[in-house]
């Protein structure tokens, strides 16, 4: 895990290292380890490095491999790469290194643009061809790592973050209408390409994109999996899914292990985290590091969930580490969270992430989450209602269950200089939930769930809050073998008991009862569920800022509405909408966009 950077010209000049540097400057948090820098002609390639496999500095970034003809930067661990490497080996090819980023390089030598069919993992690559003068880009086929993208004319910087970008400079920082539509009604959520800024965009996942030194580009989507059911388990039991999805999680959890330091665990206490627990526990892992994060109750708000975590250290011997966070000033951690967020996102999990990140990284360098089974497993509480209906009624049921605003909500909140045509959130949702490929409204809504909203959420949050502390977070309910088999699960089996059934039937099997028939859990951050006092008083500033005055974002008597009553109004999701305001507003003074 790491931070990359870079720049490919085709306008006839050399690639500004400079710049190339400033931008893997700021990405020391995600790369403590080590740097790098390379350049030839019209690339210059940047690297920040995060020591998890072959410590050693033969594998240090970026990577040139003067035998192939191939310059790289990476981002991410591929889990089956010592195969893949006996596999190219036996092909003839050499090997200076015995890390995974070489053989992301030997992959690409060997298969072309095919190599990303190959691998399993997450990762962002960039890899330049001496030869051809092109350069590919990939992401991993669930956006794990990020890529985010500034072009101009003759011009492709890339970073794996946005505020990278911005320190290349030369990037368009007006904000982009459309992504602001999406920002203020699908939840907070940006698809790709855009961003919240017109000149920055990001790689979706699952595509490799080829830059070619003429200027144009092309690419192509490597992975899409059907949300239908298939013949092949047509006469398969309840039982049949529960031993399948058992086996196909159990190796996800085993592949996640791999690394030259030691692995723990971020233990929530609920039944994802606890069955990543209870799986690896089955496997021979012995004395695992797991972690637990609690704050203060705060006005009868409770702010820990030790008492199921306990019982599930307790059970399996875990090393177990308890974080309490005192009742404190949330301003300086809330601050230090929006700073090291790409894009603005506005969970209350992003503060506890951070100071949970912030302790983890002290004891460990790689951790396993259970994040994203909610999605892929059917746990949230409006896919019931799309159990309930025809895949043409998808999209107004979804949308009441999830969007923030609907476009005449929109023209009540921003300016009129800021409003995008048509609505775009919905429109985008639309589309996705009609396009072919979902067999039920309920597959329709699990796969916009997993392809974009986890992607642009819960994914991203995560990979920005722990890699501000330079730790690695492994997602085995995202391995893409997984998710393709939950893909094609029938549905009344993910949403039996309240939802996640066929999970929680699996849980029986190696769990304590009162872990799996418990209330759903989230990371409680009591503080930040109310606004008031100091916190009351940051948002109040950052929407009255300078900054904020000249942007004219929002129509002033909405936002004075808002702050005269500040917990009143609240999404779908009982999100405040006050906190989206002011939080987006403080996004933009954080990285400097005036």
């Amino acid at each position: 895990m790491c931070g990359l950077a870079g720049e490919f010209r085709t306008d006839a000049t050399r690639a500004d290292v400079i710049a190339v540097e400033r931008m893997a400057a700021t990405m020391c948090d995600r790369g403590p380890d080590g740097s790098g820098v390379w350049s030839n002609g019209p690339v210059a390639l940047g690297h920040r490095r995060l020591k998890i496999i072959d410590l050693s500095a033969a594998s240090g970034q970026p990577i040139v491999d003067s035998t192939t003809g191939l310059s790289a930067v990476f981002n991410g661990c591929i889990y089956n790469y010592r195969e893949l490497r006996a596999e190219l080996s036996a092909k003839g090819h050499t090997f200076f290194s015995t890390g995974d980023s070489e053989v992301v390089v030997k992959a690409y030598a060997e298969w072309g643009l095919d190599f990303v069919d190959h691998l399993i993992g997450m990762f962002a690559v960039a890899i330049s061809e001496r030869d051809s003068g092109r350069l590919v880009l990939a992401r991993d086929r669930l956006g794990i790592k990020p890529l985010y993208l500034a072009e101009s004319a003759g011009v492709l910087r890339f970073a794996s973050t946005l505020p990278a970008l911005l320190a290349g400079g030369g990037v368009d920082t007006t904000i982009d209408p459309v992504a602001l539509a999406h920002f203020l009604s699908f939840h907070s959520i940006v698809p790709p390409p855009r961003t919240i800024l017109r000149g920055v965009s990001k790689l979706p996942p699952a595509t490799v994109r080829v830059y070619e030194p003429d200027g144009r580009s092309h690419e192509r989507i490597y992975w899409n999996p059907p949300f239908l059911r298939r013949d092949e388990h047509a006469d398969w039991s309840e039982k049949d899914w529960q031993d399948a999805l058992l086996e196909s999680l159990t190796t996800a959890v085993r592949r996640r292990m791999v690394a030259d330091v030691p692995v723990g665990v971020l233990l929530s206490g609920g039944l994802d985290s606890s069955l990543v627990v209870a799986l690896l526990a089955g496997e021979g892992q012995r004395g695992l590091s797991t972690f637990s994060i609690g704050f203060d109750a705060v006005g009868g708000r409770e702010g820990d969930e030790f008492r199921y975590s306990d019982v599930v250290a307790k059970t399996f011997d875990t090393d177990h580490h308890q974080i309490r966070v005192a009742a404190q000033d949330l301003v300086p951690p809330l601050e230090a969270a929006v700073a090291a967020m790409s894009e603005p996102m506005v969970s209350h999990d992003c503060v506890a992430f951070y100071l949970l990140s912030q302790e983890v990284s002290r004891h460990v360098k790689v951790v396993q989450s259970g994040q994203g089974a909610d999605e892929i497993l059917g746990g949230y509480h409006w896919y019931p209602p799309l159990h309930r209906i025809d895949r043409e009624q998808a999209l107004d049921t979804y949308a009441r269950a999830f969007f923030d605003r609907d476009a005449a909500g929109l023209a009540q909140v921003l300016n009129p200089d800021w409003l995008a045509e048509g609505d775009p959130a919905r429109e985008f949702v639309a589309a996705h939930l009609a396009a072919p490929g979902a067999q039920t409204a309920v597959d329709a809504g699990l796969r916009i769930d997993t392809q974009i909203m986890l992607t642009d959420d819960p994914v991203k949050r995560v990979d920005n809050m722990t890699m501000a502390h330079g730790l690695e977070a492994r997602v085995p309910f995202l391995d893409h073998e997984f998710v393709e088999l939950a893909a094609a699960c029938p549905p009344e089996l993910k949403l039996a008991q309240g939802g996640k059934g066929v999970l929680k039937e699996i849980g029986r099997r190696v769990l304590p009862h009162e872990v799996i028939d418990r209330p759903k859990g989230y990371f409680p951050v009591p503080g930040l569920t109310h606004l008031e006092g100091k916190l009351l008083d940051r948002v109040r500033d950052a929407l009255y800022a300078p900054e904020a005055r000249r942007r004219d974002l929002f129509r002033p008597d909405y936002v004075n509405a808002l702050l005269d009553a500040p917990n009143a109004e609240l999404t779908p999701l009982n999100g405040n909408k006050l906190w989206q305001l002011g939080l987006l507003e403080m996004w933009l003074q954080s990285h400097g966009i005036d």
